[in-house]
């Protein structure tokens, strides 16, 4: 079942304001809390409601969900990512729960408390430009992108090689600590991230010389790109493992290319069309002749017909841009009339002479 998007969730625009979504979250959680709404489907809507809330409250989350949609959250983060940083705490005070109450209730569903789990790498964009004749026929590319990439000389640990990271001792290993508060009926739970080891549940004594214990270093790395042909500007290539290392051994991001094809010098795009703009002479019109045409694989020899009206379109078929599911687009030739701006005296007779009404 496809899963709905987060501002309809949330029923908010997609500029909506922290604050609106704040007050959009808090009165849907209220409505929908299991501790107050026993219907069936309670639990199923709560849960939407807080996932939306925790990536549209949160700038770089919404952010990638704006860009990327829910793929772009699934590949990033975990549930438990999805989740950290949210202050539900201050919400559910504000509307009389407890948020211990909430603390079990995410844990049934995503499996929160737990330590920090490793973050799969950063996913990176890179912004490629290409001539409108490379968008036709397709072209190969090579890249170079600056990236974070797993440490070889401790091969991501982070720990000088013959040695481990071990245990942290302030948090035992779990990543976080937990500080409870008893307040008449409620007992508020806040969980914070151990700042000893950061969330990860281990501490490197002896960190590794190259990458100072972070376990990757940054890296410059050349990549080969196809971009296919019938590109359009905005479209974007996913070049899956291509994005920055992620943390003790996750899978590395994802590299999104997005392309820009530049102006042409001649030919404006429209879709799979193409469309050129031909200036003919009023006698051209008038009396018919052949023009040339130029396009992305060679020059053509257009017939005009006699009498043809300047903003007339000449269709060539399959001249055009060449489509994803196979074919092309047609070149469009529009005849504008060219108004020389000097005539010959005798050039001036002539035209007095046609324009002059019959039989004067």
């Amino acid at each position: 079942m496809s899963r709905r998007d987060y501002y309809d969730v949330l029923s908010v625009p997609r500029d909506a304001s922290k604050d609106v979504i704040k007050s959009a979250y808090r009165k849907l959680a209220l409505q929908y809390h299991p501790d107050r709404n026993k219907s069936p489907d309670a639990e199923g809507k709560f849960k939407e409601i807080s996932e939306a809330y925790a990536v549209l409250s949160d700038d770089q989350k919404r952010a990638q969900y704006n860009q990327f949609g829910h793929a772009g959250i699934d590949s990033r983060y975990s549930q438990d990512d999805i989740f950290r940083g949210v202050d539900f705490g201050e919400i559910f005070r504000d509307i009389g729960f407890g948020f211990g109450g909430f603390d079990s209730i995410f844990d049934r569903f995503f499996g929160g408390g737990g330590r920090r789990s490793a973050s799969r790498g950063a996913d990176l964009r890179y912004d490629a430009s290409i001539s409108l004749r490379e968008a036709y026929s397709g072209v190969r590319r090579e890249i170079e992108v600056p990236r974070a990439e797993v440490c070889p000389t401790c091969r991501g640990t982070g720990a000088r090689p013959g040695t481990k990271p071990k245990r942290c001792p302030k948090c035992n290993g779990a990543g976080q600590i937990q500080h409870v508060q008893e307040a008449a009926f409620a007992r508020f739970v806040r969980v914070e991230t151990c700042n000893t080891c950061r969330g990860s549940g281990t501490i490197v004594d002896n960190p590794c010389e190259e990458c100072k214990g972070a376990g990757r270093v940054q890296r410059t790395r050349r990549i080969s790109i196809r971009v296919p042909p019938g590109v359009e500007s905005g479209n974007h290539l996913r070049l899956a493992g291509e994005g920055e290392a992620g943390e003790l051994g996750e899978p590395t991001g994802d590299l999104y290319v997005v392309v820009h094809v530049k102006p042409h010098e001649f030919l404006q795009r429209d879709g799979d069309d193409l469309i050129y703009r031909a200036e003919v002479g009023f006698a051209d019109l008038a009396l018919g002749r052949e023009i040339e045409v130029p396009t992305l694989e060679s020059t053509l020899r257009v017939k005009v017909p006699a009498g043809t009206q300047s903003g007339t379109v000449l269709r060539l078929k399959g001249k055009g841009m060449p489509r994803a599911r196979g074919g092309k687009g047609d070149q469009l030739v529009e005849l504008l009339i060219r108004i020389p701006a000097k005539l010959t005296n005798r050039q001036k007779e002539l035209l007095k002479e046609f324009s002059a009404p019959e039989g004067s």
